[in-house]
């Protein structure tokens, strides 16, 4: 086997030939021709992405979000990456897969190496396999329109050697600069076994035993930004993954190895997850990044090595910082249990914390307005009217938002714990449904700093933990509302309960974490919540995409009433997303004095017009067509649309609505009840504004969001929509063999009267 293996040292370089390079015999020895490289623009259909790779290499990025900066990358493929779960071969779908990602960030302007699993990684199979293994990765990047690639062979001797290290580098240099992606795979055939206790011997000596090590020499060697470390788990965890309290670490920081209990090495090959962490923290210490990810999961291995390029919480990331505060999931760990503890206080407790709130917001009224400044000076210019509509606190909206607190603590009196119903089962076996909290909500939102003791007073209302993710653009305003909220759950010992997420965590990565939040409720652009709604995996998304509200004028409607709501739900507060955005007449109504008053005042208002495609059907010069009759405008800007009846208006709306709110107005009682129960959205009015639609205007104290799903809140989501039920069974050993036809008990089902709860 071993007379199989041609090895033979780096040559200098001359000015048209690159290095001969050690190779297994199936490609012998040779040089590459400068003829066979082309330059490639495309070679992936994934778009080609600008971005500033230019950076100093001596220091370790930060954080993950720097990532997408690295210039010069190495990805090592563990040997469980590059086989079958079997063991019975190569898996050559999960390598096609690793080679498109890596051309993509090639194509990107990124230098790529990678560092392959040796022969050993076949255990009983033959050395031929590991042939097998080069030339597969070797015609897959060879493939198509993409340049030649080298596979490269190295021992301990090629990095102690001062001159094969010179060959080695400038081979390696001139194969990255020809736009190459070298493939790097220790000679263990022929190479002698390691020296005891040599893995880490300070920063300039690492020996290289295996291929994590090679890895990390390579990537200090070539002062590469990135190594990623492809294995067959997640990541590092804090104990053997499988173990029952096993928990996968985010960041992993030098000193940390004393809380890690590692297990065996992987299936196969010749390092486990200690050597991977012992040359990760050399390669952190010699400047270079690390990530250690899985490669083998189906579900994610087609992206894992983008995502961690882009950013995206995938694996264990090392870094040498470490954050001023706890971790996200360190956070969702505080709120879970404090949001326990809140759920046993007594009711009145809870509405304490919620008063006490409430008075801070007042009494705190300046320092609160003064964070508020800031942050609009900072928006200036960056943000459209409408977010700064949203983003400003006036003294007036803090004396409203301090009413809907006291609101909310009136009506939590008689929240968690309520029984709902009691049924006796049998004699001396008795049930209760009771209501309980969620658990630990995700909240985000955007622009609108008044939202965030809005939704802490009703997750304290309802005993349920709250994170909160707010706009990197209130920041000031943020953080100071949380002090204060924190301040007031203080009162009872449950400052934990209330979380604001301040680290860089991507929206995305926090709807991963299904583990810890059990609900997530967007607040914001549409956009926001359609991205949340795709990035949660397996955590349930209450809200509503679009605020698309409709308002149909019937041929009924009083004259009198029409353009005094129309003003109101258009012109009030146009950011708002139950701000009307389309208007429905009716074909009547069309050169009457209703409709020009309804004209006048909209061009008073500076409101812009935008014709549907029957009503500019009526009129000789209309004005702009829209685009689309799915709009929110967001701004003062209105579709007009013409309808026959209001059959016809109810069709328009479930065809280009979005079960937001919708509102009809006539004096037809048959014609508005028709409207009424039909009409298929959250909320439906009659001769009322559509800005009617609100937590605190419905009497809530405040809402976490208005939500059109079908589930069981819908509408303004108040106190109600945060809990859920529990069942409570109460025997005395009661066993259900009892029940059976030869038993000797029978089954009562008796409804029991609920008992009332003093809420004074």
């Amino acid at each position: 086997m071993l007379s199989q293996v041609y090895r033979c040292g780096f040559q200098p370089f001359n000015q048209h030939l690159l290095p001969w390079v050690k190779c297994t015999t199936v490609f012998r020895s040779h040089c590459i021709q400068p003829s066979v490289i082309r330059h490639v623009r495309s070679w992936s259909n994934i778009p080609f992405i600008t971005v500033p790779l230019s950076r100093t290499h001596g220091k370790s990025f930060a954080h993950r979000s720097e990532l997408k900066h690295a210039k010069r990358i190495v990805v090592k493929l563990g040997s469980a990456v590059v086989t079958r779960g079997d063991e019975c071969g190569l898996a050559l779908g999960r390598l096609a897969s690793i080679v498109e990602q890596v051309s993509v960030l090639q194509n990107q302007g990124r230098e790529m190496m990678l560092v392959t699993s040796g022969a050993v990684a076949f255990g009983k199979q033959r050395l031929r396999h590991e042939i097998l293994l080069s030339q597969s990765v070797r015609q897959a990047l060879h493939s198509g329109q993409n340049q030649l690639k080298e596979m490269i062979l190295v021992t301990n001797l090629d990095f102690h050697d001062e001159q094969k290290r010179r060959n080695l580098n400038g081979t390696l240099h001139e194969l990255l600069r020809m736009n190459i992606v070298p493939i790097v795979n220790t000679n263990d055939a022929v190479v002698p076994p390691a020296e005891p206790n040599s893995d880490l011997q300070g920063v300039n000596v690492i020996s290289v035993k295996d291929n994590d090590s090679l890895a990390a020499r390579l990537a200090v060697e070539m002062k590469t930004d990135l190594l990623i470390v492809l294995s067959d788990v997640e990541g590092l965890f804090d104990s053997p993954p499988g173990s029952d309290d096993a928990k996968l670490i985010d960041i992993f920081y030098p000193g940390d190895q004393q809380s890690v209990t590692f297990g065996t090495k992987s299936r196969v090959g010749m390092g486990g997850m200690e050597a991977k962490v012992k040359a990760a923290l050399w390669a952190l210490q010699g400047g270079t990044s690390v990530v250690i990810a899985n490669g083998t999961h189906p579900k994610v291995s087609g992206h894992v090595i983008t995502d961690i390029v882009e950013g995206k919480k995938v694996g264990t990331f090392f870094s040498e910082v470490k954050p001023a505060g706890p971790t996200v999931e360190q956070q969702g760990e505080m709120a879970r249990s404090g949001g326990r503890m809140l759920a046993t206080l007594e009711p009145e407790q809870r509405a304490e914390i919620i008063h006490h709130l409430a008075d801070l917001l007042t009494d705190q009224r300046d320092e609160i307005l003064l964070a508020n400044k800031k942050d609009l000076e900072e928006a200036e210019g960056r943000l459209a009217a409408p977010l700064l509509k949203r983003l400003s606190l006036s003294t007036s909206k803090l004396n409203s938002l301090a009413i809907g607190l006291r609101q909310i603590a009136a009506s939590s009196q008689d929240s968690v714990g309520r029984v709902l119903r009691r049924t006796r089962i049998a004699k001396n076996l008795e049930l209760e449904q009771v209501t309980v909290p969620i658990g630990v909500l995700l909240v985000i939102f955007e622009s609108r700093p008044d939202c965030l003791p809005q939704v802490a007073a009703l997750a304290i209302a309802s005993g349920n933990g709250l994170l909160l993710k707010g706009g990197k653009e209130a920041a000031h305003s943020n953080r100071i509302l949380h002090l204060l909220t924190q301040e007031a759950l203080s009162i009872h010992g449950v400052k934990e309960a209330v979380q604001l997420v301040n680290t860089r965590e991507e929206v995305e990565d926090l709807c991963r974490l299904d583990k810890m939040i059990d609900l997530i409720i967007p607040r914001g652009s549409s956009q926001l919540v359609r991205d949340i709604q795709k990035a949660a995996k397996g955590i349930p998304v209450m809200g509503h995409s679009e605020g698309i509200c409709h308002m149909y004028v019937d041929s009924e409607a009083s004259v009198d009433k029409v353009t005094r709501l129309v003003r109101d739900s258009k012109c009030e507060y146009p950011a708002a997303c139950n701000a009307l955005e389309t208007l429905l007449i009716h074909r009547d109504l069309l050169r009457t004095p209703l409709f020009d008053q309804i004209i006048d005042m909209l061009r008073v208002e500076q409101v812009k017009i935008h014709a549907g495609p029957k009503f500019a059907s009526y009129l000789t010069f209309s004005p702009s067509e829209v685009k689309s009759l799915r709009t929110e405008y967001g701004d003062l800007e209105l579709c007009i649309e013409v309808v026959d009846n209001v059959q016809d208006a109810i069709d328009h709306i479930h065809k280009y609505g979005s079960s937001h709110t919708d509102v009809i107005v006539t004096e037809d009682e048959n014609t508005a009840e028709f409207f009424l129960q039909h009409v298929d959205s959250a909320c439906v009015f009659w001769n009322a504004s559509t800005r009617f639609s609100d937590g605190y205007r419905f009497g809530l104290g405040a809402e976490v969001g208005i939500s059109t799903s079908r589930i069981h809140a819908r509408g303004p989501v108040g106190l109600e929509g945060l809990l859920t039920t529990k069942w409570l069974l109460r025997g005395k050993d009661h066993v259900v063999s009892d029940f059976s036809e030869h038993g000797s008990l029978k089954y009562l089902h008796e409804n029991l009267p609920i008992p009332q709860r003093n809420t004074n």
